[in-house]
């Protein structure tokens, strides 16, 4: 979840540096720091905050001009945020410097050894364990001291590592932590994104669990921890620097939002087929007969894609007829699941490196599931270890609060469930109607989003209000969910997500004079039991921003604000009610005053428990 970025080559690097390090600060932006060798020597320069803290201090102490470097920002895990904690940790004898995302599991003790060999710490990181060990085991070697460093660590890590020693060399290795090697014309580029290397170059390496890659300036060797050579895989990035910038918007939370019907057509290309009633996904055809005899799914996830999981689950026991279930990828990986023959567990993640759903995926696996990734990112941990999956092809998302990734992953589950359905029980014409029915998805989006005004004024009524509610039924139930996670996640409001019948079993006494409940409250089967609902909230004292559906002119009576969406069946709903909820929650915070795409205390890719 920490940005990473690492250069050797024949150029000064600290502004190549930087720039990549700012493409990354969505991924952690406690702190952030820098390193190079210069003239045979180490520099170092840290700083408290965002990037821009960190330029502020370089151009205090003049410029950093060596042609070998490396910089991080972080998201604490280990130790306060601090200077002191920051990365790049070095070693006390041998001028080697760490970066590091991840999280070492043996640290304590480790340090503990290293204490008694006499080494001095001054952080409370797990990374500078690390730095201290690789200096412990060097021996005039660094590629070959930091394999022998991790074959003695526990955990996750992406590192990138260089010493004064060997002022042309950097060493990077991977366990369960992103970290790919762009390659240029005499140089190499290191990040655990992308983003950072598509203004610089197509080509790269994604590097395996356990590879370790000593680079110069001539070229590179690639290996495992064991010092057993590997052949790495050249390729294309298909990420475009475009992709990755603002385009003229306030806020990539704020882009990502309006780029849903684009990213919702990229999802469907060549994928419906509403003539035959058929759905194709190349990436499950392999498994065609295993799918057609599941007689279980169960969908593991965490934050927002666990509520696109959940609707999933809804939808695959609806149009399927195949028993699901939805669960926290954090406590079934923790639990004794019981996983039986025609059991198929499904991974939901934008990045494909969410740590908890990753082990949830593997345990899964072991115990001899079929397991398939909904996954954003082309190439990612969760997508190498499924058996098959269905990429959304919604484009990178940036800001650390999803939106398009939501949308594109409930998307890929209804695309999933009628590849099901249509295998099993579901008539061709009722397929063709439903595919149909998804195909006007991206059009019905853009009419959402052309009342953003009209949203904005709603939530700018409301927006001093401390304490929110979320309410909905059915499919709409896991949309309140989410409607609450992004108004908490970026504007800082309390708020509770539920069904709205749970509202009766004790929180309806939450509710007080002109406290918000937003109803989910477009046409569908539970239609009278949420304006039953409503009721009971407006009898005391609720303050009901209802999301209905166009034409309904009944609601009216019972909210005091109403925002419409176009009719679709109830099971492709949820793409259409989540739009108002997720701009709600991003006028709520640009009204706040906050940082929309670097909320506090979050970062966008959880690569840690």
């Amino acid at each position: 979840m920490c940005g990473i970025v690492a250069y050797v080559g024949k150029k000064p690097c600290q502004s190549l540096l930087l720039e990549g390090l700012k493409r990354l600060e969505y991924r952690g932006y406690d702190s952030a720091g820098i390193a190079v060798i210069q003239d045979g020597a180490l520099r170092l320069c840290k700083a408290v905050g965002r990037v821009s803290n960190l330029e502020d201090k370089l151009e205090s102490i003049g410029n950093f001009s060596g042609t070998i470097g490396l910089c991080h920002t972080r998201w604490a895990t280990h130790g306060g945020v601090t200077e002191a904690n920051a990365h790049p940790h070095t070693d006390d004898r041998n001028g080697i410097a760490v970066i590091h995302n991840g999280i070492i599991e043996n640290y304590a003790a480790l340090k503990t050894y290293l204490q008694e060999k006499g080494h001095v710490f001054k952080s409370q990181t797990d990374t500078e364990v690390l730095a201290m060990l690789i200096g412990e085991l060097y021996e005039g070697d660094l590629e070959k001291a930091v394999q022998a460093a991790l074959r003695e660590v526990t955990g996750a890590y992406a590192i990138a590592v260089m010493c004064e020693r060997e002022p042309g060399t950097l060493v990077v290795a991977r366990k369960g932590s992103p970290l790919i090697v762009g390659i240029g014309a005499d140089e190499f580029i290191i990040a655990s994104d992308a983003s950072a290397i598509v203004a610089h170059t197509a080509r790269a390496i994604t590097l395996e669990d356990y590879n370790v890659v000593r680079l110069t300036a001539e070229g590179f060797r690639t290996s495992t921890i064991h010092d057993v050579p590997v052949t790495p895989r050249i390729e294309q990035l298909e990420l475009e620097l475009q992709e990755i910038e603002l385009s003229g918007h306030s806020h990539f939370m704020q882009k990502e939002i309006h780029e849903q019907p684009k990213a919702l057509r990229n999802c469907f290309r060549g994928r419906l087929d509403a003539k035959d009633g058929r759905v194709i996904l190349g990436g499950l055809a392999d498994h065609g007969k295993q799918l057609t005899n599941l007689r279980r799914v169960v969908l593991t996830a965490q934050g927002t894609a666990l509520h696109a999981a959940m609707i999933g689950e809804y939808m695959i026991e609806d149009l399927a007829k195949i028993p699901s279930i939805a669960e926290y990828a954090s406590e079934f990986r923790y639990r004794n699941p019981i996983i039986e023959d025609g059991t198929v567990v499904v991974a939901v993640s934008q990045s494909g490196e969410t740590a908890d759903t990753l082990a949830a995926l593997q345990e899964a696996r072991e115990r001899g599931a079929l397991s398939l990734g909904v996954i954003n990112v082309v190439g990612s941990s969760i997508s190498r270890n499924t058996d098959a999956g269905v990429y959304l092809r919604v484009g990178p998302e940036i800001g650390v609060a999803s939106t398009k990734a939501f949308t594109g992953q409930v998307a890929v589950l209804a695309m999933v469930t009628l590849f099901l359905a249509r295998r099993r029980f579901m008539s061709a014409d009722q397929c063709a109607d439903l595919i149909r029915a998804l195909e006007t998805v991206p059009d019905k989006i853009e009419a959402i989003l052309a009342q953003n005004d009209r949203i904005r004024r709603v939530t700018e009524k409301y927006v001093e209000r401390d304490n929110w509610l979320f309410l909905g039924r059915g499919y709409n139930y896991p949309t309140a969910l989410e409607g609450a996670l992004k108004l908490k996640e970026i504007s800082y409001i309390h708020a509770e997500g539920m069904p709205a019948a749970e509202m009766k079993h004790g929180p309806i006494a939450l509710i007080n004079e002109g406290m918000p409940a937003v109803f989910l409250a477009n046409r569908g089967r539970q239609y009278e039991k949420v304006m039953s609902n409503i009721q009971e909230v407006r009898a005391r004292g609720g303050h009901v921003i209802a999301v209905a559906t166009e034409g309904d002119e009944e609601i009216r009576r019972y909210a005091q604000d109403v925002l419409y969406v176009p009719d679709i069946p109830e099971c492709l709903s949820p793409m259409l009610t989540v739009v108002p909820l997720q701009l709600m929650a991003y006028h709520a915070a640009v009204l706040r005053g906050h940082d929309v795409d670097k909320p506090r205390n979050l970062a966008k890719s959880v690569t840690v428990e």
